[in-house]
């Protein structure tokens, strides 16, 4: 969570250092058989399949952790445990005003939000999300559930106090929804395609809501190591390409999926078929930044951070030339 009002002096020093970050940086050192780069992962995201895209070959060390969510990868840049790691655009904001922030968000990964969902059981008689009032409702906090509830709820003209929310983990909520514990439940990616599957009704999608930026970040001291620095303009190259890959044949990359999740590759191939896009890396834009100010806004309007956040310094657009390549 964060802990302090950032002052104006403070913030305009950080867009100040934010700007400078966009200039010519210096060139890292061209042998890096020394360097470590401490990666992190999520079971069945495409950060963890270097070697079946066939771009594992780094000249420097990629170890990888994996982990459950983008707020704990967060959470391992700023102890200095992992120097890269993708998230959603929430969990930066949680730590933003932490003293010592090491997150750098450094390139923005365009993905589905088709698969960011409210979920209500098969029988429900809920019909538009003005219909959530009374109800108990599931979903993850300091995540783009979180958000996309408070977002709904605002377009409805309710508030947090209008529903129950139930905070819980995706695997947590998946039983209580299963167990009839739920009105409804905010929740994301493939598990979304087994609620179905087992006859829940999707009430609406995040499409418009949501803007897809999930990020790339790193940890500010990595950032300033020239032999680590190399390594993450090298491994951001190699991400696209995985992506590339993943993104040439569904098939293919569903029966991988299904391998490293247990999840049957059906599931994978209807998220595939109704997604809003395919997933891509992009350099940092003014747009990009306008929207996590929007999500930090509105998490400070419904009282879930204790003070307003400045996102700008968090974000570094001295990778653009690489992301463009």
């Amino acid at each position: 969570m964060t802990s302090s009002l950032v002052t104006s002096r403070r913030a305009l020093i950080g867009g100040a250092l934010a700007l400078a970050s966009c200039g010519p940086q210096p060139a890292g050192p061209s042998n890096l058989t020394g360097v470590t780069l401490r990666g992190a992962t999520y079971r069945g995201n495409a950060d963890g399949f270097f070697k079946e895209a066939g771009v594992a070959d780094t000249p420097y060390r990629l170890p990888l952790a994996q982990f459950a969510s983008g707020t704990l990868i967060a959470e391992a840049i700023n102890a200095r445990a992992i120097d890269i790691g993708g998230m959603s655009e929430i969990p930066p904001i949680f730590i933003a005003n932490t003293p010592g922030n090491l997150v750098k968000i450094i390139a923005v990964l365009k993905g589905d939000v088709n698969n960011q969902v409210v979920l209500v059981p098969k029988a429900s008689t809920l019909a538009k999300i003005g219909d959530l009032k009374g109800k108990r409702v599931g979903y993850v906090r300091a995540t783009t559930s979180h958000y996309i509830l408070l977002r709904l709820l605002d377009e409805a003209g309710l508030t947090w106090r209008d529903i129950t929310p139930v905070a819980l983990s995706p695997q947590d909520g998946m039983a209580a929804f299963q167990q009839g514990s739920l009105d409804a439940w905010v929740i994301y990616g493939v598990i979304v395609e087994q609620a179905r599957a087992a006859g829940a009704r999707v009430l609406t999608t995040a499409l418009g809501r949501l803007s897809g930026n999930y990020v790339v970040a790193a940890s500010a001291d990595a950032l300033k190591d020239p032999g680590k620095r190399a390594a993450i303009e090298d491994y951001l190259r190699r991400y696209s390409k995985v992506l590339a890959w993943a993104n040439a044949d569904d098939d293919r990359y569903a029966a991988l999926l299904a391998k490293t999740t247990g999840v049957p590759a059906t599931a994978y191939l209807q998220e595939f078929k109704e997604r809003s896009t395919r997933s891509r890396l992009e350099p940092v834009t003014e747009e990009a930044i306008a929207s996590e100010q929007g999500v930090a806004d509105l998490f400070f309007k419904a009282g879930v951070i204790p003070a307003k956040v400045d996102v700008r310094p968090l974000w570094d657009r001295s990778f653009t030339s690489v992301l463009k390549t």
